[in-house]
């Protein structure tokens, strides 16, 4: 079974229901709907090994498999009469995937450009100990920066930064060892690049420097194979298991690492992946990784003129309609589980690498982000649990939390960027940025709805989510009406958070009632401190109401939305205080956010607003 303990109930058949009106009687009519009943769907599970098995093999391909998980080098398996073959490529790759020109013409001038942050080539600590920020690691030890090289300019003229940036790197890690450079994906990340790149490191005239590179490549290939199992996480294992199977497909005598790779590949996919395609983690960065991982993995079978396993390209299916369902109606990411907004051109180019042709993603379960669209607009709503500890990279305490947009104009956000934390995002704000605050939704007494750690990692909080999505008949339209609760503050407080969202299906209107149920059967006594923030979009110019119970918000493309709030609980004021938003390349935009604030009972309470386009 899936970790998320999730349970959703879904009604959205189409079916005409019962005339919503979205006026005075808003909240009665909320009342009525949530006592229909709607059927139980269990919870998602993750893909196992049945669900994609590798392909299949005779006994004795099997037998080789085996053998050479067990320790027997893959010339002894496949030549064993003859002295051991030189490391040599069989095939030369051509990736599909696009890098960042503007980085590649940085390494040009000497420099990396990680996140909007320069560092001088000849300056840079290469060592496997060296203290660099998580994404400049990435970068310098996964050679991620050769893509963005191969982007900048023809390889003639390229590839002589490569070789001496490689030539730096291979002098401060001269065998394998510990530390950042060794980690198992950073490793699968180099080695798969390596690989898929290899022109642009193997084009020196000194058959020395092309000796000693294609040994660091085949002794790299030999490491993963010892170390796969020692991988944080399931996607850095997935990393490491695409680099085997990609070195077993380019280096001879690779047959045995081939099967014994795509065996491990496609058992890690499987416990990395839930049914309806989204990673456990439930971070779209992460999601995007791994579609770049299959993507550049296939190449490799392409290079060398081989059909990938049906497994493998039915997986790559799998993952492409979760990550559209996160995007806007500007075609960019959505901010969730500390991925910044990343642009419509960069998810663009990698669904055209990826060969899928498909939709976002509808049907959802431990994904667990619900997308609501109509005439360019777009609702996204976290009705999940966030991920487990073992599962979570940058992991967020957003349960509830929303975003919309409307003809390409981002109007609600969550801050996001946590993951781009160590460029022009400060490292001190991580942890603010995956706080429950930094996302648009309620929080009791300023604490988090699930508890946030170091390193990417979360604690205790929300255990369950209860969904219901339906389709309602209007007089004048359609609308959709999502409703989610969760229990993160019930051990602490006493009381869960319910969030109704109802958007019309022309996406001019956006109804919203946050409620606070007590928990247990005796009521309790005082009161607590909430609120419920709404981060608003880039580039908007936001301005209270006179009379204090709403804002204007004017929209770079001239049009006017209004927000107003309808039944609020306790003594609530409504408030425009400063908010930060990260774009898609790292760099924090200041923003605003409006924040209704205030003290209520502990017996409960109901928040209810509008936002909508006038005229």
């Amino acid at each position: 079974m899936a970790d998320a303990a999730t349970v959703e109930t879904r009604r959205d058949t189409g079916a005409d229901e019962p005339a919503l009106p979205l006026g005075d009687g808003f909240e009665a009519d909320l009342v009525t709907a949530r006592q229909q009943p709607a059927e139980v769907i269990q919870p998602g599970r993750a893909l196992v090994l049945a669900d994609f098995a590798p392909p299949r093999i005779g006994a004795g391909e099997r037998l080789i498999r085996l053998a050479y998980g067990l320790g027997v080098s893959g010339s002894t398996l496949t030549s064993p009469f003859r002295k051991p073959a030189r490391p040599r490529l069989l095939a030369t790759v051509h990736s599909p995937l696009e890098g960042d020109r503007a980085a590649g013409m940085a390494l040009r001038a000497g420099h990396f450009l990680v996140h909007g942050v320069k560092a001088p080539i000849g300056l840079l600590d290469f060592g496997p100990t060296a203290h660099l920020t998580q994404p400049f690691e990435r970068c310098v030890h996964g050679f991620t920066w050769l893509r963005d090289l191969a982007a900048a300019a023809p390889r003639e003229q390229v590839a002589p930064t490569a070789e001496r940036v490689f030539a730096a790197w291979l002098e401060a890690n001269p065998a394998p060892g510990k530390g950042a450079a060794w980690n198992v994906e950073h490793s699968g990340w180099r080695l798969l690049e390596w690989l898929a790149h290899a022109p642009l490191i193997l084009s020196s005239s000194d058959s020395k420097v092309r000796a000693r590179n294609l040994e660091a490549i085949e002794a790299t290939a030999r490491w993963l194979d010892r170390n796969i199992g020692n991988a944080n996480d399931r996607l850095g294992e997935v990393a490491g298991w695409c680099a085997i199977v990609a070195a077993g497909l380019l280096l001879a005598d690779g047959k045995p690492r081939r099967l014994f790779g795509e065996a491990g590949l496609l058992r890690a996919l499987g416990e990395l992946v839930a049914e309806d395609g989204g990673v456990l983690s439930r971070s779209p960065l992460a999601q995007i990784d791994a579609i770049m991982l299959l993507t550049e993995l296939r190449a490799c079978y392409a290079a060398v003129k081989r059909d990938p396993p049906e497994a493998l390209d039915a997986m790559l299916a799998l993952l492409v309609p979760p990550l559209l369902g996160l995007t806007h109606s500007d075609g960019g990411l959505g901010s969730w589980q500390g991925a910044g907004a990343v642009s419509a051109e960069r998810i663009s180019s990698l669904v055209v690498a990826s060969g899928v042709r498909t939709r976002p993603l509808k049907s959802v379960r431990q994904w667990g982000y619900q997308r609501v669209s109509g005439n360019k607009s777009v609702l996204l709503f976290d009705a999940a649990p966030p991920p487990l500890a073992r599962h979570a990279r940058m992991g967020c305490a957003s349960t509830l939390a929303f975003e919309f947009s409307a003809h390409g104009q981002r109007i609600m956000v969550n801050c996001g960027g946590a993951a781009f934390a160590g460029g022009q995002v400060p490292s001190r704000i991580e942890q603010g940025l995956r706080a429950t605050a930094a996302h648009s939704t309620l929080t009791l007494e300023d604490a988090n709805s699930t508890a946030v750690l170091l390193h990417g990692k979360l604690g205790a909080g929300v255990t369950e989510v209860e969904v219901d999505r339906r389709t309602m008949a209007l007089d004048n339209g359609k609308a959709t009406r999502i409703e989610a609760s969760h229990d993160g503050y019930a051990a602490r407080f006493g009381l869960n958070h319910r969030r109704i969202l109802i958007m019309r299906d022309d996406g001019s209107e956006l109804r919203g009632e946050d409620l606070l149920i007590p928990v247990g059967k005796k009521g309790k006594r005082g009161k607590i401190g909430y609120a419920i923030r709404f981060h608003i979009g880039p580039r908007i110019e936001l301005g209270l109401s006179a009379d204090g119970k709403g804002a204007g918000l004017a929209l770079p493309d001239g049009s006017y939305w209004q927000f107003r709030l309808g039944q609020v609980a306790g003594d609530a004021k409504l408030a425009i205080e400063e908010s930060l938003w990260v774009d898609g390349a790292g760099r924090p935009q200041p923003i605003q956010q409006l924040v209704l604030q205030g003290m209520t009972s502990r017996g409960g309470g109901t928040f209810s607003w509008l936002l909508k386009k006038m005229g």
